[in-house]
């Protein structure tokens, strides 16, 4: 079963309107509190009647850390479940500050026997959980000791009890990402990427009802309905021109990294000035880029023969060589076959698509994990080296140009590196490797399957 949260896991400082920082900071309190107790909320609705089985599971990701206690609290197994690597690591002084202030649960957790609990999974991914921020919701709201592993009581760690180590499936290819086995707690399974079946690719109601009557052949051929008939168009037109190249940044902008939608489409239109790409941008409902291309759709010549920016259909720019797409409805397993190549923020559902097409990458990353698949595809051969922030999306739009020309210039340069014969080859060895020698969705159906038929819980 799935039960979604409807208040976000994670706030950026865009998502409130406030000014003051302690504003930004209140909200947050409190919108943590919400999501807290609407998890609370929906576990109990399921498992507070006590009728669970060892069958049961609750599966959370590395944003998702409150189903690690809530699964305590209702005597669930919890399983974890993330495409991407550890977005966090540790502090370097953690290790020194835990062994000093409990020192008799780090030598719980360090003499764990093989299978259970223990200094590895902390180090990995489990450090959050024994900070203030878990530890007073733990106590005052679940009843539950403030470490895990300690008794609520006495708070001496459970000895007559250790828990086994959790389950850790990881959504990516040992053939992209090093897996230090010497060093990750032994319960990880590396499955592959996870890519969706191909009747499952569309998130528009018109197109996912077409798939499901067209034939594989045909799904794999068009699979669009015709509410994405300028798209079509553009594809079809390949045969006069090259492949268009995939821009999009998903929800960076939402989440407050694209100050200057205006600088952002100057520096792609100065890119198609010097070039002879053509782009397709998916602005992924981000609404101040979609303003400002509609406004400068507006100003075009042409402009009354624009498609509006508020339906799928899309709008095309700079002399027919630019598809703005306002939504996100268009699947990438789908587009990036049809691409030459994909210009990202580097999330990892974003690079696996790529990977799995076989196209080259040009990576902006702007947090987290994003840095790490940026690198990551550069040192495999299968993208340029990673755009800086203000190439791509440029704070300010000065009126001599030159940050728009120098960010144009930067991107170009990746683009005429990614597109290189050697990258392109390369991008296709490894799409190759990747659907001939892995199914990630079957291996961790496989573990599940596995996990679920031995008989121990929390």
């Amino acid at each position: 079963m799935f039960f979604p949260a409807s208040t976000p896991p994670v706030l950026s400082p865009s998502q409130h309107h406030g000014s003051m920082e302690d504003s930004f900071s209140k909200h947050k309190k409190e919108l943590t509190r919400k999501h807290r107790e609407e998890c609370i909320s929906i576990i109990e609705g399921i498992f507070g009647d006590g009728s669970s089985t060892h069958k049961d599971f609750i599966a959370i990701n590395f944003f998702a850390l409150e189903g690690w206690s809530l699964a305590e609290l209702f005597k669930v197994r919890c399983v974890v479940a993330a495409p991407y690597v550890v977005p966090y690591s540790a502090p370097a002084s953690f290790e020194r500050q835990f062994r000093r202030e409990l020192p008799l649960l780090y030598k719980y957790l360090q003499e764990a026997p093989a299978g259970k609990v223990g200094w590895k999974d902390v180090n990995h991914w489990m450090w959050p959980l024994f900070t203030e921020e878990w530890g007073s919701w733990r106590s005052h709201d679940l009843k539950l000791s403030s470490c895990p592993f300690t008794d609520p009581v006495t708070g001496l760690p459970t000895w007559n009890y250790r828990p086994p180590s959790p389950m850790l499936l990881y959504g990516f290819s040992k053939e992209i990402v090093e897996c230090p086995a010497a060093y990750w707690p032994s319960r990880v399974r590396v499955c592959g990427f996870w890519f969706l079946p191909i009747d499952r690719l569309f998130s528009c109601n018109k197109c996912l009802e077409g798939s499901a009557l067209a034939s594989t052949e045909l799904k794999a051929k068009n699979g669009l309905c015709l509410a994405h008939t300028r798209l079509q168009y553009f594809l079809s037109t390949s045969g006069q021109h090259p492949p268009p190249i995939f821009i999009s940044l998903s929800s960076i902008g939402s989440m407050g990294f694209m100050t200057n939608p205006w600088a952002f489409l100057r520096v792609l239109g100065h890119v198609l000035d010097i070039t002879s790409y053509r782009f397709i941008l998916l602005s992924a409902g981000y609404e101040p880029l979609n303003d400002v291309i509609q406004l400068c759709a507006q100003e075009s010549s042409s402009c009354s023969e624009q498609t509006p920016c508020n339906n799928d259909d899309g709008v095309f720019l700079f002399s027919g060589r630019f598809l703005s797409l306002p939504g996100s409805s268009i699947s990438y397993n789908w587009l990036f076959p049809r691409c030459a190549a994909a210009i990202h923020h580097g999330g990892s559902g974003s690079t696996a698509a790529a990977l799995q097409a076989g196209i080259p990458q040009v990576i902006c990353p702007f947090m987290l994990d994003q840095f790490y698949w940026a690198d990551r595809m550069f040192w495999l051969g299968v993208g340029a080296e990673p755009l800086k922030r203000e190439h791509l999306v440029p704070d300010t739009n000065d009126s001599c140009g030159s940050s728009i020309k120098e960010g144009a210039k930067m991107l170009a340069k990746a683009i005429n590196f990614a597109l290189s014969s050697q990258v392109k080859e390369r991008a296709l060895q490894l799409a190759i490797t990747l659907s001939t020698e892995e199914d990630g969705v079957a291996q961790a159906v496989k573990n599940l399957t596995e996990e679920l038929g031995g008989g121990e819980i929390w």
